[in-house]
């Protein structure tokens, strides 16, 4: 490992799928000298590829680190190099990766050109900061014009993104026009290339801009600082041409990377977020000092249950140094840990090494405890801190499960929360009102790859049908409630009264219980007891069964008595006045809305909207990424999507494909409402 925290470079290659990630980690791989040869996707010799079902799909499924050596001149570098899926169901398994580098290195396909997941990379690593560059692979291709694409490139990201090299020899190779700008392009020349490129970069810098103007030139060197500063600051996005299989600009590529690449030093720190316990307590950011004298802070991006040595816990240091059996904290938890070896990866392969300074990527096996998104450090004072929160896209797509071999209930449950611990975009819900198991992913391919795995891997095969929609309910105006409980039975009675109002909050604001006793006239020590009667309502919803949401509850009034007031009797207080007033409120069901974004070709385009507007969809916009492509982004009615993959596949003979997201919930259509509350009355009858 090096000792120097600048000769760390930290890369996450992202794009759509089929841009060529996972080929291009094996050419600079082999570049490096790491592996003996690339490998090869088609015969699943990857390095990054690993898993079976890789192997076997011929594509990424998850996201795989291969840290390798290089060299600057004479000075060796540690680059850690995170090969990302590019399938918008992978997402899970992508965007994490940009928590853990410095710099985002958006994998565009030439052929195709800029596609949906492009523009997706570009804006979350903007967001988070990050320092990015375009590679352009598959430069060899058929029909490929470069110099349309770098246009197509600037109108949709900026003037910013500017190429550090350019197509040469009829694409067989690239002209550099950052460091020797003396070549010829096949498009262009490298000589104008370069003199955008450095005014572009002096401007970050008023001492080099009025040097440039005197002399009309700056060196490589004297450009490097202010380069970095224009990447950290979005002023410079370069942009690379690569073929992975032809080895065109892979050299050039390991050159931008180890010379001009940020490292942890350089590039925009990460935020923490301070949440105090204490009622005083402010939400603060807090940001990590590359530092390796300060405290340990190191953030896991990625978990892996592998089926011989169990949890691998991946993490990227920010502050501070970790050793092997150091003794180190989880997150919150006052149980402290001691790693016995910290290991860099390539692949699936694990060396041992003896410290991670920040900015080292690493892992640490057969820690159960460990969690995604968890925060490693080495002092009990930083347990409040977490990682800025990742904003994953919410899972959707749901299949309801039931093992098909009886008795292996509590086995499937095991499994599949394991595969919830790897993949933040995976959730398991159990439905109370219908009894599902209901497993949630982006997609139908993020499911089955999942049920994939788990039947090769685990020898669990599972039923599978649609599950019940996620119907939300609320209300739809202010409404007063009241119930007094009163029992005598003999001997102690039960005695609790409630005076509470509701209100609607805004949709997506979830649940408000706000206690607004005056003078004791619900003594303190009830008013749990009546927010959880309250809360016993919001489970079962009030007109079909369905959870309620966006309610605010104010508890006003309400009367004791000295002997027999008791929990059980606020409680049930509590439960019958909301029910009380929720009767008043105007309760309404809100069916979830889902963002669609559909890939069809050109001339199917009539179809898909037909198939859309049949099921309630509007169409929001469309763009052409390539020509006889189009992307439609779409909203629609989730209940109304349950055969719409069939009929996608249908309509576009295959070609076409999909993606949802959630976005809200809205009130749903009068006649599906009464449908619900009819379906719900003989079961609310029976109870």
């Amino acid at each position: 490992m090096p000792n120097s925290i600048k000769s760390i470079r930290t890369i996450a290659l992202v794009g759509q799928a089929g841009s060529g990630k996972t080929t291009l980690a094996e050419c600079l791989l082999a570049k490096a000298g790491a592996v003996h040869a690339a490998g090869s996707v088609e015969r699943g010799t990857t390095v990054c590829d690993y898993a079976p079902g890789e192997k076997q799909l011929g594509h990424s499924l998850k996201l795989a680190v291969a840290s390798f050596d290089a060299k600057d001149g004479d000075e060796p570098i540690r680059v850690h190099l995170l090969d990302t899926p590019g399938y918008p169901d992978f997402a899970g398994h992508a965007f994490p990766a940009l928590a853990a580098v410095e710099t985002a290195a958006i994998v565009i396909n030439a052929q195709n050109g800029i596609e949906m997941m492009t523009g997706r990379f570009m804006q979350y690593a903007q967001k988070r900061g990050l320092d990015r560059m375009i590679i352009v692979n598959k430069i060899d291709g058929m029909n490929v014009d470069c110099a349309d694409l770098l246009d197509r490139i600037q109108q949709t990201f900026g003037k910013e993104c500017l190429p550090l090299n350019l197509p040469a020899g009829n694409r067989t190779k690239v002209s550099d026009c950052f460091f020797a700008p003396s070549g010829e392009a096949d498009f262009s020349s490298v000589e104008e290339a370069h003199r955008r490129l450095v005014e572009q970069v002096v401007e970050v810098d008023e001492n080099l801009t009025e040097k440039y103007l005197e002399k009309g030139e700056v060196t490589p060197e004297e450009l490097h600082e202010p380069l970095e500063q224009a990447m950290r600051e979005g002023h410079l996005i370069p942009v690379v041409f690569t073929s992975a299989r032809t080895g065109a600009g892979i050299s050039e590529l390991l050159e931008v990377i180890v010379k001009l690449l940020a490292n942890p030093t350089e590039g925009n720190p990460p935020v923490y977020v301070s949440t105090p316990t204490g009622i005083d307590g402010d939400i603060k950011d807090i940001t990590a000092i590359p530092d390796p004298g300060k405290h340990a802070l190191a953030h896991v991006f990625k978990i892996e249950t592998d089926p011989y040595i169990g949890r691998i816990a991946v993490f990227r240091v920010h502050q501070g140094r970790l050793t092997p059996n150091m003794q180190l904290y989880i997150g919150e938890g006052r149980k402290p840990i001691r790693p016995g070896h910290l290991y860099v990866l390539r692949g699936k392969t694990q060396t041992e090494v003896q410290e991670a300074i920040p900015g080292d990527i690493c892992a640490i096996a057969r820690i159960e405890e460990i969690q995604f998104d968890q925060i490693l450090h080495d002092s009990p004072v930083e347990a409040h801190l977490h990682a800025r929160p990742l904003e994953l896209p919410t899972s959707v797509f749901g299949l309801a499960v039931v093992p098909k071999k009886r008795g292996d209930e509590q086995k499937v449950s095991d499994v599949l929360h394991k595969m919830a611990a790897e993949d933040p975009c995976f959730r398991i819900e159990h439905n109370a009102q219908t009894n599902e198991t209901v497993m949630r992913g982006l997609g139908e391919m993020h499911l089955k790859t999942i049920l994939d795995k788990m039947a090769s891997q685990y020898k669990i095969e599972l039923d599978t049908h649609p599950p019940s929609v996620p119907f939300r309910e609320t209300i739809g105006s202010k409404a007063d409630g009241h119930s007094r409980h009163k029992k005598q039975t003999g001997g102690a009675g039960q005695f609790g009264e409630v005076f509470l109002k509701v209100e609607p909050l805004p949709r997506g604001k979830g649940f408000e219980f706000v206690n607004a006793v005056k003078g004791g006239t619900i003594p303190s020590q009830y008013i749990p007891s009546v927010e959880k009667g309250v809360r016993n309502v919001l489970q079962n919803g009030f007109v079909a069964g369905f959870p309620l949401q966006d309610v605010r509850v104010i508890v006003y009034d309400g009367k004791s008595h000295p002997v027999d007031s008791k929990d059980v009797a606020f409680m049930s207080a509590g439960r019958k006045a909301f029910l009380d007033a929720l009767a008043k409120a105007r309760p309404i069901v809100l069916e979830p809305i889902v963002n669609v974004e559909i890939v069809t070709p050109e001339e199917k385009m009539g179809d898909i909207a037909g198939e859309l507007s049949a099921h309630r969809g509007q169409i929001r916009g469309s763009d052409s990424p390539r020509p006889g492509v189009l992307q439609i982004s779409a909203q629609a009615p989730l209940s109304e999507l349950e055969q719409f993959p069939a009929r996608l596949k249908s309509i576009t003979a295959g070609r076409g494909s999909y993606s949802l997201e959630f976005s809200h919930y809205e009130p749903a259509p009068a006649l599906l409402q009464q449908k619900l509350q009819a379906a719900h009355r003989p079961q609310a009858e029976a109870e």
